[in-house]
């Protein structure tokens, strides 16, 4: 399997250094440096580009929400897994909107960091089994109690991984107008205001 290179992005030392520690676990995985704040991750990506950043939400001066934002401007092939802690699920929508891809909780194991990398490295979204409840225990429930057909799923799944609606077109062979059809049909019976709400209903109702 091919090298996968990461970055962690982390404040506090103590934490990176055991993730670290993990992650050589990992065969396919190869972490290239560690960052302390988003200032800092712009700096390693220089020298150490990464394929996949770990990155904290909540550190000190640029934080991973504008991290997130900087570094998918400038290195758009560059992937972002949050790291996040129980209370800071009111992020999710922010790090959605700046590019992330998947969410783990800090309580990680080391099968749920490399399932969620190779997902992310491979095109796909991960966001961990913890983290879901959590978001079902901390959010307001959306619509449940809908019919969403096939074809909305096969738009709703692309939506999550970052698709806009003209590359959504080009992978399922429709015409633009067909998935704007779609999607504000979602928006409609969801409920939902925004892409994140719809990945939130996503997670919600086991469609991701």
């Amino acid at each position: 399997m091919e090298i996968i290179g990461v970055i962690i992005a982390d404040d506090h030392i103590i934490f990176r250094k055991g993730l670290r520690t993990v992650l050589n676990e990992i065969s396919f995985v190869k972490v290239l440096d560690e960052a302390f704040d988003g200032q800092d991750v712009m700096r390693v990506m220089k020298t150490n580009p990464a394929d996949i950043i770990l990155m904290d939400i909540n550190m000190p001066g640029v934080n991973g929400i504008e991290a997130t934002k900087r570094v998918k401007e400038k290195y758009p092939e560059t992937e972002i897994i949050a790291l996040t802690m129980h209370e800071e699920i009111g992020y999710f929508n922010k790090m959605i909107e700046a590019g992330a891809k998947g969410f783990l909780l800090k309580k990680t194991t080391k099968d749920q960091l490399a399932t969620a990398i190779k997902n992310v490295f491979y095109g796909e979204t991960y966001f961990s089994e913890e983290f879901v409840i959590s978001t079902q225990q901390n959010t307001k429930i959306l619509q449940t109690d809908v019919v969403i057909s096939n074809r909305e799923k096969d738009v709703l799944k692309l939506i999550a991984k970052g698709y806009s609606n003209v590359e959504i077109a080009e992978k399922l062979h429709l015409s633009k107008r067909t998935v704007d059809g779609h999607k504000a049909r979602l928006f409609d019976k969801t409920g939902a205001k925004n892409a994140p709400n719809l990945i939130m209903f996503a997670l919600k109702n086991g469609l991701l």
